[in-house]
């Protein structure tokens, strides 16, 4: 990888690699995951998974509001409130809450995504109560103060400077590809999580407050434990600390009406912080829970995931184009509208973008018309598989699984089967889905060229 590429890059790309497609393949099945579920009469959503293996335990809250929940003129919202959540609440101070869980022998932290926001703690099991009573404090009362928001504000500038703006190839992928997605009908999924500096200056106080009331509410939550813990005391500690936080106005629906195949678009993206071109093709593809999800997952791992995918093999290795190259789908997270195949690589010096950007699609086009191998999908089943297996082993990985297939799938007890429909994937399923999704009516172009951005 050439030196200049973002951090972030990297870390996105080894959590991909290493943490969703470990090297070994195994034929074991993933064991069950016992869980219950409940809502407190406030309309908190509750999950709880207790596994007496290892004695922590995960408090693991998603709010079920992101990037698409914003509206024009008023983006980065959601991810300000990754943020603001730790400038303290009633009982807590500024920055107290990353301080009580340290201490007790735990860790933390937050992220945002276009469709939830998260927070966790991971805690000695002897501790479940702080982490319990830390979360409720803040969703009942969080201190959204003029001097919380500005210097909240500027914390969030700075890191889209030195996360983005700073940093090579990155604006390609966290604000170009965004593009693919028209923002007439489907705001939602037309903008970046981070926003933009101009809606993040122009935010007064009473917009950050009015977004949190209608957001942060125990109706649009869902409280999520995990590991080693009694479910009877469980729910008593979370009646008492959750069950009087009044309930929150229905958050408004959604809506986006991308279509597909409305034809190809194709950018030029300069890049002030790059070195060498790079291009970044992505495809549009439907949501996560639609049925044709899993077959697509399992191409971007034959496509572009580790030394022996048809991307590395083909554009890397053997023509020598590129640095190098990741395909997957939905890179950075699932989503409840239209998701992206995307593949993003980095020119070899001499290299014209014009001559990379050839070698990707014809990746494409051969799998259009000729498929994949039985082994080739055999392999991106055994490794998907033994992603879910060797997860299993940590409580908060567990606690965000029940969480995903809560919010993705619409029923926490997905955990348990929705596995299935990736080993249940044939090759003409591949094929299908390559012919239907891969096309160059459906597809944005991204030529990222080292040049002053304008």
């Amino acid at each position: 990888m050439p030196p200049t590429l973002s951090r972030r890059i990297v870390a996105a790309l080894a959590l991909v690699t290493l943490a969703l497609y470990p090297a070994l393949a195994s034929a074991q099945e993933p064991a069950r995951i016992a869980l219950e579920t409940y809502e407190l009469p406030n309309g908190l959503q509750v999950i709880l998974a207790p596994d007496h293996s290892a004695q922590v335990v995960a408090v693991d809250v998603w709010y079920h509001v992101g990037s698409r929940n914003e509206v024009p003129g008023r983006t980065g919202f959601a991810h300000l409130f990754e943020h603001m959540m730790f400038q303290g609440s009633a009982n807590v101070a500024k920055s107290q809450h990353f301080q009580l869980v340290e201490r007790a022998g735990g860790n933390l932290n937050g992220s945002t995504a276009e469709d939830k926001t998260n927070y966790y703690n991971v805690l000695p099991s002897n501790r479940l109560n702080l982490g319990l009573w830390l979360e409720a404090d803040r969703m009942r009362s969080l201190a959204i103060t003029d001097e919380n928001f500005s210097n909240q504000r500027e914390a969030v500038k700075e890191e889209r400077r030195l996360r983005v703006d700073n940093q090579p190839y990155t604006g390609a992928l966290f604000e170009g590809v965004y593009a693919i997605t028209d923002s007439a009908t489907c705001f939602p999924y037309a903008h970046s999580v981070i926003g933009s500096m101009d809606d993040l200056n122009a935010a007064e106080t009473k917009d950050v407050q009015a977004f949190f009331d209608q957001y942060y509410v125990p109706n649009n939550a869902t409280l999520t434990l995990t590991g080693d813990f009694e479910p009877a005391d469980a729910k008593a500690l979370i009646n008492q600390y959750f069950g009087s936080i009044p309930r929150g106005n229905e958050p408004p629906e959604v809506t986006c009406n991308q279509a597909f195949n409305t034809g190809l678009i194709r950018k030029v993206w300069p890049d002030d912080k790059a070195n060498l071109p790079g291009v970044v093709i992505a495809y549009r593809i439907p949501d996560y829970a639609h049925a044709d999800t899993p077959a697509l997952e399992l191409l971007g791992t034959i496509l572009g995931q580790g030394e022996s995918s048809r991307m590395n093999q083909a554009v890397v290795r053997e023509q020598k184009l590129a640095q190098f190259s990741l395909t997957a789908a939905n890179l950075f997270g699932s989503r409840r509208g239209p998701g992206l195949v995307l593949t993003l690589a980095v020119a070899n010096q001499n290299v014209e973008v014009d001559a990379l950007e050839a070698a990707i699609l014809s990746e494409f086009v051969k799998i259009r018309e000729g498929g994949v191998t039985e082994a080739e999908l055999t392999k991106a089943q055994n490794l998907y598989r033994t992603g879910l297996i060797t997860q299993q082993q940590q409580a908060l990985v567990r606690a965000e699984a029940l969480q995903s297939a809560n919010l993705f799938l619409g029923d926490p007890e997905a955990v348990n089967t929705h596995w299935k429909r990736y080993t249940s994937v044939t090759v003409n399923d591949i094929k299908r889905v390559a012919q239907q999704y891969f096309r160059d009516d459906n597809a944005l172009i991204l030529l990222i060229t080292p040049e002053v951005a304008k």
